[in-house]
């Protein structure tokens, strides 16, 4: 059994803690929020983000973040990805050399370009730093529905031994030594999310869809090799996999998110509705600077920025995708000539 400490208690986190218990690890999970911190604790069940979901007596939620860090044997970072610096600051004086970190958040800084577990390491350097990520939706995963993931790390003994503290007959746990591609992939879905839900939104169909799935691989591919990452990471579960459940989920806030845009909401008004975190929103220019740092051509995540910050329409935006210059799907495939 691990001592394990979670920080955030939104729906990932509070998911991942019920995980962890049915697991046998004795789980404290951390909220800034003092209110949430005794309605989790009064009522067991988060009504708005995790509705149905019953947390047993064992798990402790506290608002002290001291007593939530020290003497785990590792933690878990599952606050949305605008406030993991932050956090990770607040966290760091509390931190044990080699204490493991893994985060379950996606996203990449707009000021820094910097993915989370880079942001972790640069506020809290004793620290191991791991990730988790894959198609999985709290909602799923708190029901306790068939999930699989990978772990990310810098060494195999870290990622192995926090295969073996997640993983069980309803998660299933695979292992990585590629972190930079699996938070690409887990950041730059949420931007191509976003245009899935906008076509859902403006009524298109499953051709335009599963055309956003393809090419928005192919962008987050482009770039996150050039970067780096492998191109195993991006046709796998952090990649293909965790874009098509994105794109395709009613769960996916980033979608829902589009979606509204597509009905012609505005980005605030449609943040607003969700009303949950729209991590596609924050890594949606920090991917458009990346790709052009990187000279990487990405016109769907060019187009979401457009939409998102420059008053685009979202129809203008879809047509203007449409009608690019044509050319090859794979420039690198040979034309046999002869024949």
């Amino acid at each position: 059994m691990a001592n394990v400490g979670v920080l955030g208690a939104g729906s990932w986190g509070t998911a991942l803690a019920l995980l962890l218990n049915n697991n046998g690890h004795q789980v404290t999970v951390w909220s800034i929020d003092k209110a949430e911190v005794e309605m989790l604790t009064e009522k067991r069940e988060h009504k708005s983000k995790l509705p149905g979901v019953k947390i047993p007596e064992e798990i402790t939620f506290t608002n002290d973040l001291e007593s939530a860090v020290k003497e785990k044997d590792f933690l878990v970072l599952a606050v949305p990805s605008p406030f993991t610096r932050n956090t990770a600051k607040s966290m760091s004086p509390y931190v044990a050399e080699g204490q493991i970190i893994v985060d379950v958040a996606k996203g990449i800084e707009e000021s820094t370009m910097m993915t989370l577990s880079q942001q972790i390491r640069e506020e809290i350097p004793q620290a191991d730093v791991a990730v988790l990520s894959g198609p999985s939706h709290a909602e799923e995963v708190g029901r306790g529905l068939p999930t699989i993931v990978v772990v990310g790390a810098t060494t195999r003994k870290t990622a192995e031994y926090l295969q073996t503290m997640f993983m069980n007959q309803v998660f299933r746990v695979y292992t990585s030594p590629d972190m930079l591609g699996i938070e690409l992939g887990g950041s730059l879905k949420n931007v191509i999310a976003l245009a899935a839900g906008v076509a859902d939104g403006l009524g298109y169909g499953d051709n335009t869809k599963a055309a956003l799935i393809t090419r928005g691989i192919a962008e987050i591919s482009r770039l996150g090799t050039k970067m780096g990452g492998k191109i195993e990471t991006f046709n796998g579960l952090t990649g293909i996999g965790d874009l098509i459940v994105t794109c395709a989920s009613t769960h996916s806030r980033n979608r829902k998110a589009g979606y509204l845009i597509g009905q012609g909401r505005t980005m605030e008004e449609a943040m607003d509705e969700v009303q949950m975190v729209v991590e596609g929103v924050y890594s949606a220019k920090a991917a458009a600077k990346l790709a052009k740092k990187y000279d990487v051509s990405m016109p769907i995540v060019d187009q979401v920025n457009a939409v998102l910050f420059d008053g685009k329409s979202a129809a203008e935006a879809v047509r203007e995708l449409m009608l690019r210059e044509g050319r090859a799907e794979h420039a690198a495939l040979p034309w046999n000539e002869k024949i």
